[in-house]
C-alpha cells in the first residue's frame, strides 16, 4: 500500500516515456520496413548498385582485365574473369543478404545487401 502512495506523476511519466522509447527503437531495428535487396558491384575506383531483380551484365575493369558480372533471376554471379584460379566463377550465384563473391586478383567485389525475401541462409561460419 505504501508503495502505491509513493508513486508520483513524474515517476509515471518517466516509465511511460521509457516504454515508448523501447517500442520506437524496437520497430526501428526489427520492424518490417527493411531495405529492398540490392547488389553492389565494386571494382577499381567504380561502384554499381542494382536492385536484386535487375537483369544486367556488367564488365568491371581490374588490373588483370575485365570481370563480367551477371544479374538475372534475382541472383548475381561472375560469368568470366581473367584471374588464373577462377574461384569467383566457381562460387556460383548469390541471392541472400550477406552473401558475397570476390575476385581478389582482379580487385572485384560483389555482395547482396538488404532483405531478400526475409530469409537468410546460415552456414557453419555463422555459428
Amino acid at each position: 500500500m505504501d508503495l502505491v502512495k509513493s508513486i508520483k506523476a513524474p515517476d509515471i511519466f518517466i516509465a511511460a516515456l521509457g516504454a515508448v522509447l523501447v517500442l520506437f527503437f524496437s520497430f526501428r531495428v526489427y520492424g518490417s520496413g527493411g531495405t529492398a535487396a540490392r547488389v553492389l558491384v565494386e571494382g577499381e575506383g567504380r561502384r554499381w548498385e542494382f536492385p536484386l531483380d535487375a537483369v544486367e551484365t556488367v564488365k568491371v575493369a581490374g588490373p588483370l582485365g575485365d570481370t563480367v558480372v551477371e544479374l538475372r533471376g534475382r541472383r548475381a554471379r561472375v560469368i568470366s574473369s581473367p584471374c588464373t584460379n577462377q574461384i569467383c566463377v566457381a562460387a556460383g550465384t548469390i541471392h541472400n543478404q550477406g552473401q558475397w563473391i570476390a575476385c581478389l586478383p582482379n580487385r572485384v567485389m560483389i555482395r547482396v545487401e538488404g532483405e531478400a525475401g526475409g530469409e537468410q541462409e546460415f552456414d557453419a561460419a555463422s555459428w
